[in-house]
């Protein structure tokens, strides 16, 4: 496996603590994501689906680069995860710069990755067909 599927696989397991977090232990969630605002369960449920459904993008893209249209999707729940985020700090105020340094991190350092692998993922792509 490539370097960057294991990076894949590495998120996908770190999304996985965010959605046991979102289910079942609210309290931390809101102190490693959204420290300034409430959260109610319903909220914690919601941010466990979305994770889980972009902790499975990541496992998925991981196993096949190649994929071209997932390569895309996995590519896109990062940059919207960003967007998301930095609305969050900037707009709405629900996150502290240290949570928002986190989610950047892992976000953008993916964003990048994958920008970069863009093309090499494009040509194994086009061999396959």
């Amino acid at each position: 496996m490539k370097a960057l599927g294991w990076w894949l696989m590495l998120l996908g397991i770190l999304r996985l603590a965010s959605v046991w977090f979102g289910f079942f232990d609210i309290w931390a969630l809101r102190l490693a994501v959204f420290s300034q605002t409430e959260m109610s369960e319903g909220h914690g449920r919601t941010f466990g689906v979305w994770t889980l459904l972009t902790c499975t993008l990541c496992f998925l893209c991981a196993l096949n680069l190649d994929n071209k249209p997932l390569y895309l999707a996995t590519f896109l729940s990062f940059v919207y995860a960003l967007g998301h985020f930095l609305t969050e700090y900037l707009i709405y105020q629900t996150m502290s710069i240290k949570n928002l340094s986190t989610v950047g991190f892992f976000a953008g350092t993916s964003i990048i990755w994958m920008a970069l692998q863009w093309n090499s993922q494009q040509k194994a792509y086009s061999k396959q067909l």
